[in-house]
């Protein structure tokens, strides 16, 4: 019996090894593009690549390294880990899967992931197949039925992110000091809140992509979930009516200190104080969150469910509330489709224009 570890390969496009708990002499064989041969280079037969054909190989799988946004490719990684793990300890074979397999596997996700996750996972599964050249059909009925029954039977109550309002926000900006950590916490929470921004985008953030205008500064996007072309889009932050929530006035106190002319915005703080020259992690987001929830007393009930999107869903809440109109709170946040922005809007509506407010109560 063969065993070996699938790992993604350094662009996360497709398997560099695979996990057979087959003999390999059972495995199908690969598929190659007609007119190439992998061993060709290695002097085993097929036509060897001129020096232009192997630059414009090495360009094709630098540019297809970029096709799937950073965010995207951490999860579904994660996400075949965890399908390597159960088919370790199952007793199933991960690659090539057999339509079963995936079919057990959605199964035994059944009352622990929301839907969501569970469809994601089988995205994952699906695209360690194709890019290895595996045959793949997620519509097999022995993959759609499980997955259609456990979508179907799933009752249980997904705790959603907790939109960081006006209020949650000046407490957890309370916590914040004058200490280079407690200046970078309050500049990332304002203009995470005040951009609207995803937290893939804020980490991404660099010093140069800060233009100061008159009454703000503009601010560069140089990629995000719905860019994965890297367009780019450029949006404004204007200075706030109060210092202490300033995301501009936060900013400049956090370059005050950083003294950093390039590279990333927001930088790692070690514990003596002192900034380090790489950029935050995404998940860093979430913790800064977390530990500045716990220093502000947050109840645990909302605490669990702090996470950075939060800090946009926070935006969009109280810039509709505010009077915003729905096209610029579009425009803003830089949802493609309206639908996604008309979302939020309509949660909002059910409470404000509720009959119920409107019969004397």
């Amino acid at each position: 019996m063969a065993l070996k570890r699938v790992e993604w390969s350094a662009c996360g496009c497709h398997p560099v090894s695979m996990t057979a708990r087959t003999p390999t002499d059972r495995l199908p064989a690969r598929r190659v593009a007609p007119g190439f041969s992998p061993a060709a280079d290695r002097g085993t037969g097929g036509p060897l690549l001129t020096p232009a054909g192997s630059a414009a190989l090495e360009t094709a799988i630098r540019f297809a390294s970029h096709a799937t946004a950073p965010a995207t490719l951490r999860a579904y990684r994660a996400d075949w880990a965890h399908f390597q793990a159960w088919c370790r300890q199952a007793g199933f074979q991960p690659l090539p899967a057999a339509p079963e397999t995936v079919g057990a596997y959605l199964a035994s996700l059944a009352g622990v992931f929301s839907p969501r996750t569970i469809r994601r996972r089988l995205a994952a599964i699906g695209k360690a197949h194709r890019s290895g050249d595996w045959p793949w059909n997620a519509g097999h009925r022995a993959i759609q039925g499980p997955l259609q029954g456990v979508l179907r039977t799933q009752h249980r109550s997904v705790r959603k992110p907790v939109a960081v309002r006006r209020a949650l926000l000046m407490d957890l900006l309370a916590t914040c000091d004058l200490s280079p950590r407690g200046r970078r916490d309050r500049a990332l929470l304002l203009v995470g809140f005040a951009g609207g921004l995803r937290r893939s985008e804020l980490v991404g953030l660099q010093v140069e992509d800060l233009t100061p205008m008159a009454h703000g500064l503009q601010l560069g996007i140089r990629a995000s979930k719905t860019d994965q072309t890297g367009e780019g889009a450029v949006i404004g932050l204007a200075r706030g009516q109060r210092p202490e929530t300033c995301p501009v006035r936060a900013l400049e106190s956090w370059m005050d200190v950083a003294r950093r002319g390039v590279g990333p915005l927001f930088r790692k703080v070690e514990a003596s104080g002192r900034i380090g020259s790489t950029g935050l992690h995404p998940d860093a987001v979430r913790q800064i969150l977390r530990r500045r929830g716990e220093m502000a007393g947050v109840a645990p009930e909302i605490l669990d469910r702090l996470t950075p999107h939060g800090l946009r869903s926070g935006f969009i809440t109280e810039a509709y509330l505010g009077g915003v109109r729905e096209e610029e709170i579009r425009r803003h946040v830089r949802h493609r489709d309206p639908r996604s922005t008309r979302g939020y809007i309509e949660l909002l509506d059910l409470v404000v224009d509720s009959p119920a407010g409107k019969v004397g109560l």
